[in-house]
């Protein structure tokens, strides 16, 4: 077994593009899931010599992303893989109002990449690694409001809510069959990426929190993508990864 293979959904930007760079450095072959290409992610593989294989997805119809997912595997050869790992990282936030105010076709889009899509990726990932002698990890990117409720974020909130409890539900069925996947839904705390820009912006008639973000990048309290995939990748390199199956890279 002489290399260690990560999948990775949305690896073209912010903590996922981080992630993806600093496993590359770790020596890790990757498989990217992203709405784009990234070419300084393959530039940066080649230089290293190490294979970096991108997916220009769409997360929203996450069936075909899973089935071709475990159709790949299956053409993989399991057997010289130390380690796989699947990192569910890809989110989206529908606009920031009340759930009245969003229209349907958005809040569907919105829970198929946050919610049905790590589900399916874990589902096919499972089946495809299943026979794989290697160590397998899932690490699913959460967030503290999937545990704390907030005013029009309805769909975001449930999401990881829901994110988390099937990861807790996927570590007892882990737990219970020979080389059971270790899994972790891992809030990585507040970033400075895409998302809270959208919060930022949003109308503080819909959106009662706004000024608590404004405040957090005021205040530079948010962490840089790079400094969040550092502890994340940290958090999933600990010996006892998995043995809490919900949890936050702060505690």
């Amino acid at each position: 077994m002489t290399h260690h293979l990560t999948i990775i959904t949305g690896a073209s930007r912010g903590m996922g593009l981080a992630m993806a760079q600093q496993l590359l450095d770790a020596g890790h072959h990757l498989l990217c899931l992203s709405r784009r290409h990234n070419d300084e992610l393959g530039q940066r593989a080649t230089r290293a010599g190490l294979r970096c294989e991108q997916w220009a997805v769409d997360l929203a119809q996450p069936e075909a992303a899973a089935t071709r997912l475990e159709v790949w595997l299956a053409a993989q050869d399991g057997a010289s893989a130390a380690t796989v790992t699947l990192i569910n990282n890809a989110g989206v936030l529908p606009r920031i109002a009340p759930l009245a105010a969003i229209p349907a076709a958005e809040l569907a889009a919105a829970l198929r990449v946050d919610l049905e899509a790590p589900m399916l990726l874990t589902s096919a990932f499972l089946r495809g690694t299943g026979q794989w002698p290697a160590a397998r990890k899932i690490l699913n990117i959460s967030s503290g409001l999937g545990r704390s409720p907030m005013a029009s974020q309805a769909a975001y909130c449930a999401a990881k809510a829901g994110m988390d409890h099937y990861t807790r539900c996927v570590a007892l069925e882990q737990a219970a069959g020979p080389n059971g996947a270790r899994i972790c839904s891992l809030a990585p705390g507040v970033i400075d990426t895409d998302m809270q820009v959208q919060m930022r912006g949003a109308q503080p008639s819909e959106f009662p929190d706004q000024g608590t973000f404004l405040k957090l990048k005021e205040k530079g309290a948010l962490t840089s993508p790079a400094e969040a995939a550092a502890r994340v990748l940290a958090y999933l390199a600990r010996p006892d990864f998995g043995s809490i199956p919900v949890a936050d890279v702060r505690d």
